[in-house]
């Protein structure tokens, strides 16, 4: 089995700085094996925001997989926003745009979406998705296959559609043939796991999608600083959603999801059909 922990959209410049220590903790406590962080490391991309994530990252376990997000790139600033969009991020963060963690169990690649002609919304090409192929391709058939973005390749009930990441109907027919098991993401600030497969009719298949909130930033959006637990065994995936308490000043466990796949289908299971197997 191997653990990742799921952050997203920490948003430094606008960080309740009350959350930090008793994340670390927890994260430390929960020993992963894999760190994620799905985008939005900064607010505004200024070269102290940056600083700031890195220290804190900095004192999180590794391996970490982190991708940036649409605020990762200057928002005011024109020079910088279309001629060295990600150009701090690549300096304080890390210059891999697109990182990979591969062991004998679990395949994580992470994926940029972020693009400097839109404001918020994201993109894959297929350049991206041409590399997954690539890293995928000869993997064996047991090997987890995780996919991180800031944008999402679905959406929970209720959000636009112009929050799903660009070109993702090409992206998704090649996850398809490559047998991609989880797709990973933020943006939202909004905490979701579900399937693929209302959204994208591909026979025979659909991949698990979990969605992180916000671990740290005070714009919630209706929901509190939260993120994920992502517990992966070959043909089982569970999902704990922890959540801060305010009262007792600590993140705690509310809630936890159960997937199995069935072929290349995953599907939420109930608890009596995870503990039987079936």
């Amino acid at each position: 089995m191997r653990t990742l922990v799921h952050l997203s959209d920490l948003h430094f410049g606008r960080v309740d700085p009350v959350l930090l220590d008793p994340l670390r903790e927890l994260v430390h406590r929960l020993a992963p094996d894999v760190v994620v962080v799905s985008g939005d490391l900064t607010q505004r991309a200024k070269s102290e925001q940056f600083e700031e994530a890195k220290a804190w990252l900095d004192t999180l376990p590794g391996p970490q997989i982190i991708v940036p997000g649409n605020h990762d790139i200057s928002l005011y600033n024109v020079f910088r926003r279309f001629l060295q969009p990600l150009d701090r991020y690549k300096r304080y963060i890390t210059d891999d745009l697109d990182p990979v963690h591969i062991d004998d169990e679990i395949a994580v690649l992470g994926v940029n979406t972020a693009r400097s002609l839109t404001f918020k919304d994201g993109r894959v090409n297929r350049e991206q998705v041409e590399k997954i192929r690539a890293t995928l391709s000869g993997l064996p058939p047991d090997v987890t296959r995780v996919v991180v973005t800031h944008h999402p390749f679905d959406l929970p009930k209720g959000v636009e559609e112009d929050d799903l990441v660009d070109r993702a109907h090409m992206a998704m027919d090649v996850f398809a043939e490559l047998g991609v098991d989880l797709l990973m993401a933020g943006h939202l600030h909004m905490s979701h796991a579900g399937n693929t497969q209302a959204r994208y009719k591909i026979s025979e298949y659909a991949a698990l999608v979990v969605q992180a909130g916000t671990a740290t930033s005070t714009r919630g959006r209706g929901e509190v600083n939260s993120f994920n637990v992502i517990r992966i065994e070959p043909q089982r995936i569970e999902v704990d959603r922890y959540g801060w308490d305010s009262v007792h000043h600590q993140f705690q466990l509310r809630a936890t999801e159960k997937f199995m796949r069935s072929g290349n289908v995953w599907a939420q299971v109930a608890d009596g059909m995870m503990a039987a197997g079936i």
